[in-house]
């Protein structure tokens, strides 16, 4: 009896060792698991190169995607200064009338293009027509004089005409050519044909055309308006030469030289940034303000650029320069920053987070620094980098699934 009860106690031991030893490995296979999924989870906020978010060529254009090589910028050592877009006095031009007269038509509208010589207007008034039968007058008369001038030459010279008779026939006919020389000169300013007028025709009108090529600014009248001689009718700008011009205050003249590099916005054209170069500064100051005039040539014309547009401009008197995107193109995920590397693939577009240490920021500009060194030719998303990163969690979130 003893000797059965012995062997039962052996067995009892054998099974809770056994069932220890199977739970302990139970253990350590479920320590395993658990340990590949930490390290999944850390792998998947880790955002490793091998992550990308793929946008279809119509998402690209929906969302306004811009892509660019990475900006080299001068994040510090400039200049600001405020001013408006104006053109060079030889590209704006005001017509006027000489004479007094009534709109009989107008041919363009505020905002028109006109060539060189374009008629704008006819004008009409019985001055004109006056003007005409002067001329025509004078130049009846001329003719007359010249033949009277001409039979006494002959007499004079072959000794049967008087020295007298001849001199006063030459004195009438000289003081006939400047009358008509005269009254042409006046019709010419109305752009009025003489040779016609000479053979009797009269215009009823005159038309007013436009000295120079480019776009009018203003119309000052209207149809049926008399206006007076020298009054401002029309105003034509060109420009083709539109440029910047800042003031520069007292403090900051000495930095500001010809040569150096100018970034300005202008509100017509949002999220843009317009570059020029410094061809001439004032040496004279503005009373008020007390600022001198820098003029620069704006480098990328773009929109729709006014002269009197105001504008907001750096001017950089150093050349210190660093590598530099927009905030929209950086990203936080807890204590990093990432941007966006862009690649076009066939018809698609693919984009993988690339981490960046932050700079300086000027502006809507961030300084950034990549871990490791960039191609030159590597393009980056320059916006929308919160959506990248929300569609890439969202693909991780489905990939887990």
């Amino acid at each position: 009896m003893k000797n059965i009860t012995n062997k039962f106690l052996i067995l009892f031991i054998v099974s809770i060792v056994a069932t220890a030893c199977g739970n302990k490995e139970s253990h350590k296979k479920g320590d395993g698991h658990s340990h590949n999924e930490e390290q999944k989870i850390e792998k998947n906020d880790d955002h490793s190169e091998g992550e990308e978010v793929m946008l279809s060529q119509q998402q690209f254009d929906a969302l306004k995607m811009k892509t660019d090589t990475i900006s080299l910028r001068n994040m510090s050592g400039y200049v600001e200064a405020n001013g408006t877009l104006e053109v060079p006095p030889q590209s704006e031009a005001a017509i006027t009338s000489v004479v007094g007269a009534n709109v009989v038509s107008i041919k363009v509208i505020e905002g028109d293009k006109v060539n060189k010589g374009q008629v704008v207007a006819y004008l009409s008034h019985p001055n004109i027509i006056q003007m005409q039968t002067n001329y025509l007058n004078a130049y009846s008369d001329s003719n007359f004089l010249k033949k009277n001038y001409e039979r006494q030459q002959k007499l004079y010279d072959a000794g049967v005409g008087s020295g007298a008779n001849f001199q006063k026939a030459k004195a009438e006919y000289d003081a006939s050519k400047a009358m008509v020389n005269g009254l042409k000169a006046q019709l010419r300013l109305l752009n009025i044909n003489t040779s016609s007028v000479q053979k009797g025709t009269i215009a009823q009108s005159i038309s007013l055309s436009s000295p120079i090529e480019g776009y009018v600014q203003k119309v000052e009248v209207k149809t049926g308006q008399y206006v007076e001689p020298q009054t401002e009718l029309f105003e034509i700008v060109n420009t083709h030469h539109v440029h910047a011009d800042l003031m520069v205050f007292e403090k900051d003249v000495y930095k500001v030289k010809k040569g150096q590099k100018v970034t300005f916005n202008v509100q017509s054209i949002q999220d843009e940034e317009l570059t020029a170069e410094i061809y001439s500064v004032s040496k004279t100051f503005e009373d008020n303000p007390k600022a001198v005039h820098v003029h620069a040539e704006i480098e990328n014309k773009k929109g729709n650029l006014i002269p009197g547009m105001y504008i907001q401009g750096k001017i950089q008197t150093e050349n210190t320069q660093t590598m530099a995107l927009p905030e929209s193109a950086i990203v936080k995920e807890g204590d990093r920053f990432f941007v966006f590397s862009a690649e076009r693939k066939n018809n698609d577009w693919s984009f993988k987070p690339v981490e960046v240490l932050l700079g300086a920021k000027d502006g809507n500009w961030v300084a950034v620094q990549f871990a490791e060194e960039q191609d030159k030719t590597t393009k980056f998303a320059y916006n929308n980098a919160y959506y990248l990163i929300a569609e890439m969690k969202k693909g991780e979130t489905e990939h887990e699934h």
